[in-house]
């Protein structure tokens, strides 16, 4: 079956799980008649029905039966009040995809009394169909609803598939937190040109498009980041001198204590 004849259930309507609705629609990979949300909010449901023309309801069981795949698009927090509503509600051919924070697939797996289940790390760029989605599958999975999982997640930008779970915990650290940390490094970057005499809208927009544009090249240019580093550091020049501070402060072992803490964190999580 194409993904654009599939039936998708939404239980949860937040930010990631309209990032993926959004996506589907916008690239034509499904049609607002093919689509149900699920909402605790009577004011979520009514915003999603009138935005994208899906049909919406309050009730997670009746949202799950519409569906050849279940998405799981609530808080982490509200998962143990809503895997008892779906425990033995599901068909056993039905897709569950979970893009719930740190929800483990044996968690869900028990909750939900249900074997087919795909776990995804997505990321905040999802929204603007720039994401990086890293994902893994349950045996039972088919490879038919693998190459589904891989369209959809498609649609909301770049796809991993990985084989083990304890890389969706590696995947948390880097691709599901790295936007904050780049969002912080940005931030300090401003305040640094407006430290040295910028105003913030023109250090604003210096930074942005700097960091915009590097990143393109970067990902353009098939080089290593490191070449790239080499490249615009003139010996003695203005980016060797900043780097070097950077490097006195031990930047990249803070990176890796940093990225490790995370990790550690996600697997507590999990746990």
């Amino acid at each position: 079956m194409s993904i654009s004849n599939l039936k998708i259930a939404f239980i949860g309507g937040g930010n990631m799980g309209e990032a993926m609705l959004a996506a589907l629609l916008n690239k034509g990979l499904a049609k607002p008649e093919t689509l149900w949300v699920s909402d605790i909010s009577e004011t979520r449901r009514q915003y999603l029905k009138q935005q994208y023309g899906v049909a919406v309801m309050n009730d997670n069981p009746g949202v799950a039966k519409q569906g050849e795949i279940v998405v799981l698009a609530i808080k982490p927090q509200n998962l143990p009040a809503v895997m008892p509503e779906l425990n033995g509600k599901l068909d056993s051919e039905q897709l569950v995809l979970s893009i719930i924070a740190g929800a483990r697939l044996v968690t869900l797996q028990k909750g939900i009394n249900h074997q087919r289940i795909v776990r995804v790390m997505p990321n905040t760029p999802a929204q603007i169909g720039e994401g990086m989605s890293v994902w893994t599958a349950t045996p039972e999975t088919t490879e038919q609803q693998k190459k589904w999982t891989g369209a959809i997640l498609s649609a909301m930008g770049k796809e991993i598939y990985v084989d083990g779970e304890n890389y969706i915990d590696m995947a948390t650290a880097i691709s599901g937190s790295g936007p904050a940390y780049l969002f912080l490094f940005t931030e300090s970057l401003i305040e640094a040109a407006v430290h040295i005499g910028f105003s913030q809208n023109v250090a604003q927009e210096l930074v942005l498009q700097t960091v915009l544009g590097s990143s393109h090249f970067l990902q353009k240019s098939g080089r290593a980041a490191a070449e790239l580093r080499r490249m615009v550091t003139s010996p003695g020049g203005t980016t060797a001198e900043a780097l070097k501070v950077l490097e006195e402060g031990k930047f990249n072992e803070l990176v890796k204590q940093a990225i490790t803490a995370a990790y550690h964190k996600a697997r507590k999580l999990g746990s």
